[in-house]
């Protein structure tokens, strides 16, 4: 992977400095940038070029999940991994709504940390073992009995959560794009999910596919 530009959005500077200093030694990031706020972070990613945010979920001025919220409207593309506290499992699906790639405890181990940059690079989703547990806890408490799947969407569940396009699904399958495409739309629908991140919450949740 090459180097990439990367910012750091936490409103204590001694954990910015710390992560910094740890991602700098392991020669993975060309630029560092770093934002105590949300607003901050916005003001940067908008005249500078950066690739990935690690960003905290509660902060002063604007939070975490505000500004992944203006900053996916603005740059769909735009890759987020919230680092996140045990305690704070009511904004889980928040930030995953808001359109967040992956999901780190701020005590993670570094190579963890690297891991998930790698992957979310990569177009995949990454969530450590301890969040995946607290989010499908969680969204089970919420979440209210969806309509059965089809073995069919089971089947197209399955590969989503593969990391797999909707083009190599339907490939796969020997179907058209657009069967799997509706085949996603009704997925998103039946389970009352927003994002691929949500249904492979769901897809857990309900012994689809294992942790």
């Amino acid at each position: 992977m090459s180097k990439l530009n990367i910012i750091l959005v936490d409103d204590h500077s001694l954990f910015r400095n710390g992560l910094k200093l740890l991602l700098k030694s392991l020669g993975v990031a060309e630029n560092i940038y770093e934002a105590g706020n949300g607003r901050e972070f916005l003001e940067i990613i908008r005249h500078e070029k950066v690739d990935i945010a690690l960003m905290d979920i509660s902060m002063p001025v604007m939070d975490g999940i505000e500004a992944t919220d203006i900053a996916m409207a603005e740059k769909p593309d735009f890759k987020i991994i919230a680092l996140t506290m045990f305690g704070e499992e009511e904004y889980y699906l928040k930030m995953i709504n808001a359109g967040v790639k992956g999901f780190l405890l701020k005590d993670s181990d570094i190579k963890i940390v690297t891991t998930a940059i790698e992957e979310v690079m990569k177009g995949n989703n990454y969530f450590s073992q301890e969040i995946l547990l607290k989010l499908v806890v969680h969204k089970e408490k919420m979440q209210k009995e969806p309509e059965l799947l089809s073995e069919r969407e089971i089947e197209v569940l399955t590969l989503i959560c593969k990391g797999m396009s909707n083009q190599e699904i339907a490939d796969k399958l020997f179907v058209s794009k657009r069967t799997v495409d509706k085949h996603r739309e009704n997925l998103l629908g039946k389970t009352q999910s927003k994002n691929t991140a949500s249904l492979i919450m769901y897809a857990m949740k309900n012994g689809i596919i294992s942790s």
